[in-house]
């Protein structure tokens, strides 16, 4: 198998190639990396909500909701995710579903409406 610049040295290299591609706003490369990455480490939160992310700002939002829904179902209570989540179903046109999870990631940041 050949090796290519994406998927080239340690995890933990990857992993800060994969960071520096999205602050660099280059999502597509950092999802390029981090897809391999996940697949490595498919029970790491970070690498996963990072690709999550990447697929969100280079609006492959299908496969953002994907990545979403896996941490979400492994750790209901990771509150960014939620947020995540419901705010690419709103990018979907699903105002209903998004609500749900809006709602409880606010809930999860302690976000209560004042009376």
């Amino acid at each position: 198998m050949e090796s290519t610049y994406y998927d080239h040295g340690t995890q933990a290299e990857r992993w800060e190639r994969a960071q520096q591609f999205f602050d660099a706003e280059d999502y597509a490369g950092a999802a390029r990396v981090l897809t391999g990455l996940v697949e490595e480490v498919p029970e790491q939160t970070g690498p996963r909500l990072l690709l999550a992310r990447a697929y969100y700002h280079s609006a492959q939002l299908r496969r953002a909701e994907a990545e979403l829904r896996i941490i979400v179902e492994r750790d209901p209570v990771e509150h960014y995710a939620r947020l995540m989540l419901g705010r690419t179903l709103q990018r979907q046109a699903r105002p209903a579903e998004a609500e749900r999870h809006l709602r409880i990631a606010s809930a999860l940041a302690g976000d209560f409406p004042q009376e």
